[in-house]
């Protein structure tokens, strides 16, 4: 399916670019997840500073602002590099999961406003839809599963499958690979400037919704458009990334109501 840009919508955030100065043919949605389907970032940050008091290195939880997109093996580079050469990685990891998944059993794992209402549009519009995510296949599987969004995705390509960690495009080739769409025709949505890399250098287009960490001007320029949230990659109906029927999001809004009422 061609969905081309709704000239209303205003420019994009590079509008001198290669990227804006040709006409979007876009067949595939291809998304990161932590900080951006779900709202986890937040909480991750929190279990390392739990995590790391406990082992007596105070303040990890500011040190995942210079590792968002890294996989696991990336992050055990890191800590050894840069907090000590003997980081107790195995034990620290462990320490984080289970106070990361204490904190989501009293408080819930929220997914990000837009979502539920983005994947149906693209559904329903024809998209090929992918998950290109840092974290490993269980914790993304089990995520999905949970929130009940895992049947949108043709696709889930997780940390664990790739041999190099974002900026590296490997998992972004990956998963254009997997739904069979060049990287041309897809579009990537992230929250972390690693990701943006990531897809970029993969050679697609790229929405960013920041989270944690606001883009430079540098990161801004690799993007199609920065939204405040991936609602607004929708719009109402006039406005976004491209226009939905009105008659489509009275539909949306019916089945959030009867969810609400289950």
């Amino acid at each position: 399916m061609t969905v081309k840009k709704d000239e209303s919508i205003g420019k994009p955030e590079n509008s001198n670019s290669d990227i804006a100065k040709r006409s979007i043919c876009i067949k595939a949605f291809i998304f990161d997840m932590d900080g951006l389907l779900f709202d986890s970032e937040r909480i991750v940050q929190r279990s390392w500073e739990i995590s790391g008091n406990e082992l007596g290195i105070p303040h990890m939880g500011d040190v995942i602002y210079h590792t968002l997109g890294m996989n696991r093996a990336g992050r055990n580079v890191y800590f050894k590099k840069y907090i000590r050469e003997d980081f107790p990685f195995e034990e620290f990891g462990e320490l984080t999961r289970d106070n990361f998944w204490k904190i989501v059993d009293k408080e819930g794992l929220p997914l990000k406003k837009g979502v539920k209402e983005l994947l149906a549009c693209g559904k329903a519009q024809g998209y090929k839809m992918a998950v290109a995510t840092s974290s490993s296949r269980e914790y993304a599987m089990g995520n999905l599963i949970r929130a009940g969004i895992d049947s949108y995705f043709d696709s889930v390509v997780c940390g664990d499958m790739v041999k190099k960690a974002k900026p590296d495009p490997e998992i972004y080739q990956k998963a254009s690979e997997s739904l069979g769409i060049p990287p041309e025709y897809c579009m990537a949505f992230e929250d972390a400037p690693g990701g943006i890399l990531s897809a970029h250098q993969a050679g697609m287009q790229v929405i960013m919704v920041p989270d944690l960490v606001q883009p430079t001007e540098e990161i801004r320029k690799l993007t199609y458009r920065v939204c405040d949230s991936l609602a607004d990659v929708i719009g109402d109906g006039k406005s976004g990334f491209f226009p939905v029927p009105a008659v489509f999001l009275y539909l949306l809004v019916l089945q959030r109501r009867m969810e609400n009422i289950e």
